[in-house]
C-alpha cells in the first residue's frame, strides 16, 4: 500500500491570508469613521445650517481631532455633498415604495395622501439635516443639482400616482397638479419642522386636509 502523504500549506501561505486582510480591515474602518463624521455632520447642519457649520464644529461633535477628518474630507463642501447624496438615494427609495402606481378603485386617495405625508414627514423628522442642505441659501453647487433632479422625480412619480385618478385628464393638467401637490407640500413641511409635539402633528393633520381638499374636485366620484 502506498504510504499516506500529509498536505502541507505552501510557506508563506498563512502570511499571505493575513496580510490580504489587512487593507480588509482598514477599509472597515474607514467606512466606520466616514459614518461617524457624517452623523456628526449631520447634527451640526441640522442645528447651525450649511454656512455656519464649520469643519472644526463637525470634528469636535464626532470626537475626533480636526486632522483625523481631513483624512477622510478635505472640506465641508466635500462632507455636505457626501452626506446629500446618501439622504437623497434613501428619499429615493421612498418614492419608488410610497408613490408606486395603485388602482383608485381599491385605494382611497386619503388613504394614499396620508400614507405618503406621514412617511416623508417621517423622513425629514428622522434627517433634519436634509430640509438644512436642501434648501439652505448657499448649499453647494452639486447638492443644488442632485436635489433639483429629485424634486423633478418626485413631480413625475406623483403624475404617474395621480394619472390612475383622472384618466381622462390631459398630460399638462396632471403635471400642474403635481407640481402643485408638490409645493404644497413642501409649504407645510417647512412649518411642520419649525414645530414638535403635538403641534407638529396638528401641522401634519392640516397639510393632509389640504392637500385632499385641493385633489377632492380634481378627481371627482373616484374619492371615497
Amino acid at each position: 500500500m502506498p504510504e499516506k502523504t500529509e498536505k502541507t500549506e505552501k510557506p508563506g501561505t498563512e502570511g499571505t491570508a493575513v496580510a490580504e486582510d489587512r487593507p480588509r480591515r482598514r477599509q472597515a474602518r474607514g467606512e466606520r469613521r466616514i459614518t461617524q463624521l457624517l452623523e456628526a455632520a449631520a447634527t451640526v447642519f441640522s442645528n447651525t445650517g450649511y454656512t455656519a457649520a464649520s469643519t472644526n464644529a463637525i470634528a469636535r461633535e464626532a470626537g475626533v481631532s480636526p486632522g483625523t477628518l481631513y483624512q477622510f474630507f478635505p472640506n465641508k463642501e466635500a462632507i455636505a455633498i457626501e452626506l446629500g447624496s446618501r439622504l437623497m438615494h434613501e428619499m429615493r427609495q421612498s418614492y419608488d415604495e410610497v408613490l408606486a402606481p395603485i388602482d383608485p378603485a381599491v385605494t382611497p386617495v386619503e388613504e394614499v395622501i396620508a400614507g405618503t405625508v406621514d412617511r416623508f414627514i417621517e423622513f425629514n423628522c428622522r434627517h433634519p439635516a436634509f430640509f438644512a442642505l436642501m434648501h439652505g441659501p448657499d448649499i453647494p453647487g452639486r447638492i443644488a443639482e442632485e436635489h433639483d433632479a429629485l424634486h423633478t422625480t418626485l413631480v413625475t412619480r406623483v403624475e404617474t400616482f395621480l394619472a390612475p385618478f383622472v384618466p381622462d385628464a390631459p398630460a399638462p393638467a396632471v403635471t400642474r397638479t403635481a407640481r402643485m401637490c408638490v409645493g404644497i407640500y413642501m409649504a407645510g413641511l417647512e412649518l411642520i419642522l419649525a414645530h414638535e409635539g403635538a403641534e407638529r402633528e396638528a401641522y401634519v393633520q392640516e397639510l393632509k386636509d389640504v392637500l385632499l381638499r385641493y385633489l377632492r374636485p380634481l378627481v371627482g366620484d373616484v374619492v371615497k
